[in-house]
């Protein structure tokens, strides 16, 4: 019975042991994924949302390099409110693009400015241009939510965006797609993007846990199974 313990404990760590390392090698092979989609050549954003576009073709462009032509909806814009930039809290600034070539309507993440701490529903200034302006960036998926506590956000300051609301709210047909613009800080942002950990070190660290318990499991038993009676009957 004991033996059959043992060699079920270690059959089990052991195997949540190899699932961590598989899990650390989907995390690099999806870096290796995103740093290969980057590097490629900057492509001409006037195809999206036009005929022939969907929304399948745009998850095969995302983290690509692109340039986008067009006119900002500057009314729409959103401040998400909660980020940090250096380690300082303020907002990441989203405004509505509207193409120039298709007439879809792309939102893009304009950059990060630090809020104003007197006043939480101050909005800090930022200049939007008019007319037809030109944004380079790569595309990425829509904002990410942070934790919240549900319910309606109205006004420009929000804690989260939702694409669906966002579009009933605008009456436009947001793609599901935005634009991560880079660049040297202008318009009175900053575009210093954080990095988004991989997390492959945290895997690595909870194998090296699992194997460890499961040396340890057989050398208890060896100990107190084989060794320690040998010992008892020698010295009987």
């Amino acid at each position: 019975m004991v033996l059959l313990l043992a060699v079920a404990g270690v059959l089990l760590t052991a195997y949540l042991g190899f699932w961590q390392l598989g899990r650390a090698a989907e995390k690099l092979a999806l870096q290796a994924a995103k740093t290969a989609q980057s590097s490629q050549t900057v492509l001409d954003g006037r195809s999206l949302g036009g005929p022939g576009d969907s929304a399948v073709q745009r998850a095969t462009l995302i983290h690509r390099s692109m340039v986008l032509s067009g006119q900002w909806l500057t009314q729409h814009t959103v401040y998400l409110e909660n980020r940090q930039m250096h380690g300082k809290p303020g907002f990441f600034v989203l405004t509505p693009m509207r193409l120039k070539d298709s007439g879809a309507v792309v939102l893009v993440q304009r950059g990060w400015v630090q809020r104003e701490f007197n006043d939480r529903k101050a909005l800090p200034p930022i200049q939007t241009p008019e007319g037809t302006v030109q944004v380079q960036g790569h595309l990425a998926p829509w904002p990410s939510r942070l934790y919240d506590f549900g319910g309606g956000e109205p006004g420009p300051i929000r804690q989260n965006l939702d694409l669906q609301a966002f579009q009933q709210e605008t009456g436009l047909q947001v793609l599901e797609v935005t634009l991560l613009q880079s660049g040297q800080a202008s318009e009175g942002l900053l575009r210093e993007w954080p990095v988004v950990a991989s997390g492959v070190e945290k895997h690595h660290g909870y194998a090296f846990q699992w194997f460890g318990l499961s040396a340890l499991i057989a050398l208890l038993y060896v100990w107190f199974q084989i060794v320690q009676p040998r010992r008892q009957k020698r010295l009987a």
